[in-house]
């Protein structure tokens, strides 16, 4: 009874640490989804990560696709901004973004993207390669694979569900 007791417990642990950035290898197939199964994630979101104040906006799906913006203030000024589309086609979703300095110069050359391929969608959690939306009520989590030379970590984002009053 005790080694179930003790199982039980550990389960719980583990699933209450929340959800889990996922990675795909290279030549996996994108996962299944909609954008209509994303439809949970328009809004305004207010939050923080990266040492600051974020905003995210998600607009909803127009022409088989979503935008959104993001920005992060540090210390009272903008530090960046990031222009990002989810698009469906061939029956799977990918999250595409830009980066763009205080001065709206790009990050990414002309025609290049920072691209996640979905692996799956789980109710309100969204698993594309290397980034995880999870909404529980108002609440948003965003978890995000990171990599700087020799180092990597998984920054959390941590938002709130605003009215734009």
């Amino acid at each position: 009874m005790l080694t179930y007791t003790f199982m039980f417990l550990l389960l719980f642990v583990i699933a209450a640490q929340g959800q889990e950035v996922l990675k795909s290898e290279a030549g996996d197939a994108p996962g299944k989804g909609s954008l209509s199964e994303l439809s949970w994630l328009t809004g305004y979101w207010k939050g923080t990560g990266l040492g600051g104040e974020c905003d995210e906006l998600w607009m909803p799906a127009a022409d088989n696709s979503m935008t959104g913006i993001f920005r992060l203030i540090k210390d009272g000024t903008l530090n960046f901004s990031e222009y990002m589309i989810l698009e469906e086609s061939d029956s799977t979703v990918t999250l595409k973004l830009k980066h763009f300095g205080r001065d709206l110069s790009a990050w990414e050359e002309k025609e290049k993207w920072v691209t996640f391929n979905l692996i799956k969608i789980e109710n309100m959690t969204a698993y594309f390669n290397g980034i995880t939306y999870q909404r529980n009520g108002d609440e948003l989590l965003i978890k995000l694979n990171l990599k700087s030379k020799d180092k990597e970590w998984t920054e959390e984002f941590r938002f709130t569900k605003e009215n734009l009053n």
